[in-house]
């Protein structure tokens, strides 16, 4: 019997898809510069996956930035969005495997804390057909570490959770996969990730194929991948 395929992958964006992170991070300090403030790579590297509501509190909190959370986010975006509008660097092997996963007929969704203008622009680069469903930033009311965007993709997609693979680059995203039920490959990208239960890690997604995402994620599914659920969408785990 040929291996079963996934019922979809659900990919991160940034740092996972598009080695974009440098893109936020260039924006923080030229953001907090603007007010006479002094920004760091340690506090950058705090708002890696998080929800951009939540990073910008963070940088409020941190900073002389007198802006609403909502002005923060809206000068982030525009900047990160201006740069991928020149150049979307995809991650070592990331583009090839989405074509791969389009190509075995395998649905593909998007779940990114980034806002829709910026997921966009990655669905347009990828290219027609690759990318079907897109969760963003400003489609939910609980971002990253809750589980509510990965359980929206699953649907999306009409997949159970645990029939989907998740794959991410940061501790905050991995557990929200890992809370929605969805085994998750990391690949640790600008931060060290920890070990964490219903996870696995590899280097780098550079000459992987959909094989390879099958294996490394079949000792983490807790159920028979076969038996289909009806349900739905599953019940997160704590």
């Amino acid at each position: 019997m040929p291996p079963l395929l996934p019922a979809a992958v659900l990919w991160d964006m940034d740092g996972t898809l598009v080695d974009s992170e440098h893109y936020w991070i260039a924006e923080e300090f030229a953001l907090v510069e603007s007010f006479g403030g002094q920004w760091s790579l340690d506090h950058a590297h705090e708002l890696v996956g998080s929800a951009l509501l939540d990073s910008a509190a963070y940088i409020i909190d941190h900073t002389p930035v007198t802006l609403s959370p909502e002005a923060v986010v809206a000068r982030l975006v525009a900047g990160v969005a201006e740069r991928l509008a020149q150049e979307v660097p995809w991650r070592a092997g990331a583009r090839e495997l989405l074509a791969a996963v389009g190509a075995a007929g395998v649905p593909s969704a998007l779940v990114t804390m980034s806002y829709a203008v910026l997921a966009r622009l990655l669905v347009d680069a990828a290219g027609p057909g690759l990318i079907h469903a897109v969760v963003s930033g400003d489609d939910v009311a609980h971002g990253k570490p809750h589980p509510e965007p990965y359980l929206r993709a699953a649907a999306a997609l009409g997949a159970h959770p645990g029939d989907c693979i998740a794959i991410e680059d940061s501790f905050t995203g991995a557990r929200s996969a890992v809370a929605a039920g969805v085994p998750t490959i990391v690949v640790p990208h600008i931060v060290s990730v920890p070990e964490w239960p219903g996870t696995v890690q590899v280097a780098t997604l550079e000459g992987r194929t959909l094989e390879d995402l099958m294996d490394l994620t079949s000792c983490l599914r807790h159920r028979d991948p076969r038996a289909q659920s009806s349900a739905g969408v599953g019940r997160p785990t704590t």
